[in-house]
């Protein structure tokens, strides 16, 4: 470690200059540890499906796929208390020693994972210990990003902060990409075990990652900007009172969410997780193909993080933000319908020729969305009729009924009166003649949608892999454009004794809780409404709201000198 008494700080007219070989083993250092985190943390969205029938078999099978994105997002809920927990003693003790202990609890919690017991073992023990497990990787995460990004920060020359520290942008990506990669090599490995057991070995193997990640976060030193605020006695004693207690912080901290985070995380949870579910749910593309198509948009689109980040070395940060901001909301429709074009060309065609009109009482319909339902909980005709198409991802029509009329379903021509199990005294379950009708129902319902030309999975002689995978490479360069100069600019707007703190919660808070609720609300709202595009509409209002405050508030950074008035 240097003498923290004469400490070298970055700086001067380093544009022209190479990368040293320091600089590169703290990039090297802080991005590898990091990608090995985002590994861990990424493995669970990957299984979300695997894992809702593993953990969550006493719900109805829809409700049991939103609790498991619920479940996801839980990790993402807590991280802003991870961001103020880590970035207070990042401040007051160390970059270095902080997100050491943030890998040390994120790899732990994701080895446990792989051990737990299922609902059919322990009941709902099972995902109560697997929440706790989520949230416990969620603090952690809080605590890393923050670190790492204020890390190289701190370490890099002026003028090239946002080439430095777009490497550490590139983890997040990498670490889904790897996930996607030992996921797939444990699906072909176990077969049709894969389900049952195989679907644990790749938490089990994170174990091996964490010895990696913790020997490299050992060989690194201080920060140059945190040694020089140390041997001056200029840290922070109390960085959450400094950070957010005062006004004149605050304020950007409030700026720096809402004209910034908020909309680079939908965006970014969009492009990498919501198009995932979107191919696998909606659209019955298989695991094994949707992966390997994510995979492959991101080997194409990963570069474009650093083209982005140095791109905002010379023209600013701000607006190639914004303007990735303003390319989601204009074309996610479009996008997201050309997926359906390419990868599901029949489902395609049957909603065009055979539309789906559901006619109900409005009054008689349930919220579709929740996370908690079970099948006893919908007894009505309406939801029924709703709920047996959300489980087939149709997406329909809804005309209203006179009050008391008895819910129906029309596919094409054919008209199919639903089932009211109303009769049924409330948290009892259905006796067997409502089984019998519901199943009956549903039966005729699989069978209209078959001869109207709905199918049950995506045929892979029909997809066109090529355009799919273009679609989902523009997806991920506007995920590049969001989040490229993300982390210097965070870095930028504020001072180095409160800059881990400041930065980390603005982050945390739009990308744990706007982006990470991202596949809970779409997937909900979808399932309400009966539209499959329709939870769109959720990153395109918050991508909005950020282009329109990020434009009108939010100053341009990159000439900013971080260790000016500190």
């Amino acid at each position: 470690m240097a003498n923290a008494q004469n400490v070298a700080i970055p700086g001067g007219n380093a544009q022209n200059s190479a990368m040293t070989a320091e600089e590169r083993k703290v990039i090297f250092a802080s991005s590898l540890g990091t990608v090995f985190e985002w590994y861990d943390f990424y493995l669970y969205g990957s299984l979300a499906a695997i894992i809702a029938k593993q953990f969550f078999s006493g719900l109805d099978p829809t409700a049991a796929f939103i609790f498991a994105l619920l479940a996801f997002a839980a990790g993402f809920i807590v991280r802003p208390f991870g961001a103020l927990v880590f970035g207070r003693l990042g401040d007051m003790i160390g970059r270095k020693y902080t997100f050491l202990v943030t890998i040390l609890i994120m790899g732990a919690s994701t080895f446990i994972v792989g051990l737990l017991p299922g609902f059919a073992s322990i009941g709902w023990a099972a995902p109560i210990i697997l929440i706790g497990l989520r949230m416990l990787q969620g603090l952690a995460l809080g605590g890393e990003y923050g670190g790492a990004a204020t890390y190289v920060a701190e370490h890099a020359p002026h003028g090239k902060r946002g080439a430095y520290t777009a490497w550490i942008q590139t983890t997040a990506t990498l670490g889904l990409f790897l996930s996607l990669i030992v996921i797939l090599v444990c699906r072909n490995m176990t077969g049709a075990n894969f389900e049952v057991w195989g679907w644990r070995i790749p938490f089990l193997v994170s174990i091996l990652l964490l010895g990696v990640s913790v020997y490299i976060r050992l060989s690194m030193s201080e920060s140059p900007a945190f040694q020089k605020m140390k041997a001056e006695g200029k840290t922070s004693k109390a960085p959450l009172t400094e950070a957010f207690g005062q006004w004149r912080n605050l304020k950007i901290v409030i700026l720096a969410l809402i004209g910034l985070t908020a909309g680079q995380a939908v965006v970014w949870y969009t492009g990498q997780f919501y198009s995932l579910f979107f191919l696998t749910q909606v659209l019955k593309v298989d695991a094994t193909t949707a992966n390997l198509l994510i995979a492959g948009a991101l080997v194409v689109g990963t570069p474009f993080f650093i083209f982005f980040g140095s791109l905002s070395d010379k023209v600013g940060r701000k607006w190639i933000i914004m303007a990735g901001c303003a390319l989601a909301m204009l074309t996610y429709f479009p996008l997201f319908k050309a997926l359906t074009h390419y990868a599901n060309p029949a489902l395609e065609r049957a909603q065009q020729s055979a539309q789906i009109v559901v006619t109900a009482d409005p009054k008689q319909c349930s919220f579709q969305g929740s996370p908690i339902a079970r099948e006893i909980d919908f007894r009505s005709s309406c939801d029924i009729v709703k709920r047996t198409l959300a489980q087939a991802s149709a997406s329909y029509e809804v005309v209203e009924a006179p009050a008391g009329t008895v819910a129906s379903v029309k596919i094409g021509d054919k008209e199919i009166a639903s089932f009211n199990a109303s009769l049924v005294p409330a948290g009892h379950s259905f006796d067997d003649a409502s089984k019998k009708q519901i199943a009956a129902f549903k039966k005729q319902v699989g069978e209209s949608m078959a001869s109207a030309g709905y199918p049950t999975k995506a045929d892979p002689a029909q997809m066109n892999t090529i355009m799919v995978l273009v679609v989902l490479v523009i997806l991920v360069i506007y995920v590049t454009m969001v989040y490229g100069p993300i982390a210097a600019m965070l870095v930028e707007m504020f001072p180095t004794r409160i800059r881990y703190t400041s930065m980390s919660l603005p982050y945390h808070i739009g990308n744990g809780w706007f982006g990470g609720l991202l596949p809970t609300i779409s997937f909900a709202l979808v399932a309400q409404n009966g539209n499959i595009y329709y939870g769109l509409w959720y990153p395109i209002i918050i991508a909005g709201v950020t282009l329109v405050l990020g434009s009108l508030f939010i100053r341009e950074t990159k000439d900013v000198d971080i260790y000016a008035n500190d």
